[in-house]
């Protein structure tokens, strides 16, 4: 559903719950899991917190407060969901899961998943400070140096951007990079094949401005569901609506009628043209490296700014694998992996897991009981160019029904004793990557040529002689976790 369709604009919501980051704050530190930090600085010292929390597991949520050098009451979040369930809490699961179950509850949660569209409203917490023209200036906001070697600060690592497709009127959120250029101009940068880039683009094929309201800080399902692979066509804010059961309030931008969240603690509006770029860059990316170096990219002319009372920054840089952000999206892409190859009619898949370790896009695991000749070949290729999967991947292995894809150390095995390096990895060539990934030389980068192979590794007993294989030498996997169970009191202290 377009959000150009009629609608009715209500003067405020009367939902009991907000949906709002405070509101999710508020749970978060109820159950102890945040923790308040006065006077660190926005270089080095937040930047090392974050990197610090969101390697640990099931780590706390951290918010600076009085940062030198800026307003007291500005505020910064980070490592939102280093704690699993933290993130069931935002998906509105059940506590105490495992991750493995925690995205297999996930999967079940959205499977006839109704979609919402959102309510717009006449005004909003967001409004509580406006600014527009010359007196917009984005240098007010303790913006961290997240990476050491960073071109500049980015204000946009836990944020999203806005747009609306020209032609049928579909709003896309999407998490994109942001940089700050100056007072009222932003750099961001968005990967070839995103649809953020593909709304751009529509605009500047045109020779038009494209209008873009960018959140930095906002209800955290809304930012999930921004770096999420929702459908193409379907905004986010439906997909959030469908999810709670209630739509979402959102006001009409006055500057570029785009709908903004009506409890979010930053908002601009403004707009971006082809002949308005900057270089942008260098930042350290999710693959663990500085991927991509400086380039010429959009910059976003910031015509206004709306933002909270006590507003809260959120950030999500990215940094080397396994990380907060990863561990995230690990169970919400491994669902959508599961429903894709349900979809395409493949029988016996047992389960899928998208590694953290390769930040949930280079190292995808699938799980199958076989049942043809061909079926592990099948499953590897489908589950490499699915969309879940096919953006920057490198490895998709396959492993019988008795190895757990979420666990490395048994997944490895079954590398390691079921596949023939000869003949059990198949090569696909040219498949889709992005300027991000770090093993594109040079020379093609500097033709534009963002691809990358693929390998597809078959880690099942050969079919052909399979009941003829070496019977593994463990108790299969429920007599082990009743024995678990029953010996647990071995390793209290």
């Amino acid at each position: 559903m377009a959000l150009t369709e009629p609608r009715t604009t209500i003067a405020k919501s009367d939902d009991a719950a907000d949906h709002s980051l405070r509101e999710w704050l508020e749970v978060v530190d109820a159950l102890g899991q945040l923790r308040h930090i006065s006077g660190a600085s926005t270089d080095p010292e937040i930047g090392e917190v974050a990197d610090f929390l969101q390697h640990e597991e099931q780590s706390p949520a951290a918010i600076f407060e009085n940062i030198p050098g800026y307003d007291p009451m500005f505020r910064v979040l980070v490592n939102s969901f280093g704690h699993t369930d933290r993130i069931a809490m935002t998906l509105g699961l059940p506590s105490g899961l495992g991750k493995v179950a925690l995205s297999e509850t996930w999967r079940k949660r959205i499977r006839n998943l109704k979609y919402i569209p959102p309510r717009f409203v006449a005004d909003g917490p967001v409004m509580e400070n406006v600014v527009r023209g010359d007196a917009v200036d984005m240098n007010i906001f303790p913006t961290p140096k997240w990476h050491t070697l960073d071109g500049g600060r980015y204000i946009g690592t836990g944020s999203f951007d806005i747009t609306r497709d020209p032609d049928d009127g579909w709003v896309n959120l999407g998490t994109y990079r942001v940089m700050i250029h100056g007072k009222d101009t932003l750099g961001y940068y968005i990967s070839p094949g995103k649809h953020g880039r593909m709304h751009r683009q529509k605009y500047f094929e045109r020779n038009e401005r494209c209008p873009v309201a960018m959140v930095f800080g906002g209800d955290p399902l809304q930012f999930l569901a921004s770096c999420t692979e929702i459908p193409l066509g379907v905004s986010e804010y439906e997909w959030v609506g469908g999810v709670r059961g209630a739509p979402v309030d959102v006001i009409e931008g006055p500057v570029t009628g785009l709908p903004i969240p009506a409890n979010a603690e930053i908002v601009v509006e403004g707009f971006a043209s082809a002949d308005n770029m900057r270089t942008e860059g260098p930042f350290g990316e999710w693959t663990g490296y500085y991927g991509s170096a400086s380039r010429e990219e959009p910059v976003l002319k910031v015509e206004a700014l709306y933002y909270r009372n006590n507003p809260i920054l959120v950030g999500a840089p990215p940094a080397q694998p396994p990380e907060e952000m990863v561990r995230a999206r690990s169970i919400l892409r491994s669902a959508l992996l599961m429903d894709e190859l349900e979809r395409f009619g493949v029988p016996d898949v047992v389960g899928a897991w998208q590694h953290e370790v390769g930040g949930t896009r280079m190292f995808t695991v699938v799980s199958v009981k076989q049942r043809y000749p061909g079926h592990a070949r099948q499953v590897l290729h489908l589950a490499s160019q699915s969309r879940s999967a096919a953006y920057a991947g490198r490895y998709t292995v396959v492993v019988d029904e008795d190895i757990d894809p979420s666990d490395l150390e048994e997944v490895m095995w079954a590398v390691c004793s079921r596949s023939d390096p000869a003949t059990s990895i198949d090569i696909v060539h040219r498949a889709w990557s992005t300027p991000l990934d770090p093993i594109i030389p040079p020379a093609r980068r500097d033709i534009g040529d963002y691809t990358s192979s693929r390998a597809l590794i078959d880690a099942t007993r050969p079919w052909e002689w399979r009941d003829k294989f070496a019977p593994v030498n463990a108790p299969p996997r429920e007599v082990r976790e009743a024995a678990r169970r029953r010996w647990a009191y071995l390793f209290e202290r």
